[in-house]
């Protein structure tokens, strides 16, 4: 089995080196380059396979059908602010809107979280040795970290015409904008203002950095998420 040690690059989930004596500099730090054969070559080929299955399964799990929806741990709900309109409505017998408007919000950021990947791909190329370095020095989630400073801005940017599009096509804008009229109608509620676009690239995003950093904890700790034989190999069985 591999030294200890290795498995600790596995925090390294997103990074990938190009300069593999910087690589050989870090192994010779931990006491690493008498105790194992790997090269650098195959480390660095097994951190960006690692970055290949951490980054797709993050995609596929939530840029699918119910990947929020389904998944209560990033489920879109309604905004706190309108929680307590939410039960006067179903108490008046809206139920059925607010859950429309619900799965309308999970259903656009779904559509919207497949634009992750690329994004996070173009952040590792352009991360420097002294990020890289940070996120070795880090803590469990620490390229999840550096991922949410990074990019928060680009995907928001990418996001925000996806979403709007995706809640155009479900109905979702006409239908908050129908419980709000609703509301006025109703003498013990009285809504608050909001952009429900940017709620919910808001909380889309939040969704997509939870999820990393499950990823990124899985691999690191759990052998059975080193689904290929080179990440067996780097981060051992």
């Amino acid at each position: 089995m591999i030294n200890r040690g290795i498995l600790a690059l596995g925090l390294l989930l997103f990074f990938s080196a190009p300069v593999s004596g910087q690589f050989q500099d870090i192994i010779n730090s931990l006491g690493l380059g008498k105790t194992t054969s790997l090269s650098n070559d195959k480390i660095i080929a097994g951190l960006k396979e690692a970055l290949r299955v951490g980054t797709s399964n993050t995609v596929q799990s939530t840029g699918r059908v119910d990947g929020y929806f389904r998944n209560e741990a990033i489920k879109i709900l309604m905004p706190e602010k309108l929680r307590t309109v939410e039960k006067g409505m179903r108490l008046a017998g809206f139920s059925p809107q607010v859950d429309e408007l619900v799965l309308g919000m999970n259903r656009a950021a779904e559509k919207a979280a497949l634009l992750a990947k690329d994004i996070f791909i173009k952040a590792i190329l352009e991360m420097s040795f002294d990020d890289a370095r940070g996120i070795f020095t880090g803590g469990d989630t620490a390229a999840t970290d550096f991922f949410k400073a990074k990019t928060t801005g680009r995907l928001t940017d990418a996001f925000t015409p996806i979403v709007e599009q995706a809640m155009k096509e479900v109905g979702v804008i006409k239908q908050f904008d129908q419980l709000l009229k609703t509301t006025q109608q109703i003498p013990f509620l009285k809504a608050q203002s909001l952009d429900i676009r940017q709620y919910v690239v808001t909380k889309a995003l939040d969704g997509i950095f939870l999820v990393l950093s499950q990823e990124e904890r899985n691999i690191r700790k759990n052998p059975a998420a080193r689904v290929t034989r080179l990440l067996k190999d780097v981060f051992g069985r």
